[in-house]
């Protein structure tokens, strides 16, 4: 049975861990909080924003199929595959944007997640402990 101090399977470490992982956490609000993200015109297959009722075509067949037959390994590769299809199409026209900000807001913001990540890798490792010799 673990231990709570136990992370990682290893003895010790969970302070550093919830201490790491607030640091990353602060980083990474920090620093999404600096980006704007907006969409554009759905294009899929070319033309712009006349094709997005052409990618529920394959999730519509699908969702048919699977209630015909839920086991129908078809009708869960179009459904499935119409989502991903929807999904990808959905990214591809995301336009991200990161605000002006000054070097030292910066440097904070990706000192604060290395930092972060550095203290939960640090916290998984096994403590060392300083072995007396008797001399």
């Amino acid at each position: 049975m673990h231990d709570l101090r136990d992370v990682g399977g290893t003895p010790g470490g969970l302070g550093l861990f919830i201490i790491g992982l607030f640091l990353a956490g602060l980083g990474a609000y920090l620093f999404l909080d600096r980006v704007t993200v907006s969409s554009g015109y759905w294009s899929f297959f070319g033309s712009a924003g006349s094709s997005f009722g052409i990618t529920l075509i394959p999730v519509m067949i699908g969702v048919a199929m699977l209630f015909y037959d839920g086991g129908s390994v078809l009708g869960w590769i179009l459904f499935v595959g119409g989502l991903m299809a929807i999904m990808a199409g959905l990214l591809a026209n995301l336009h991200v944007h990161f605000h002006s900000t000054s070097l030292v807001s910066t440097l904070i913001m990706t000192g604060l997640m290395a930092a972060g990540i550095g203290l939960i890798i640090r916290s998984t490792r096994p403590v060392q402990r300083a072995e007396r010799s008797g001399r």
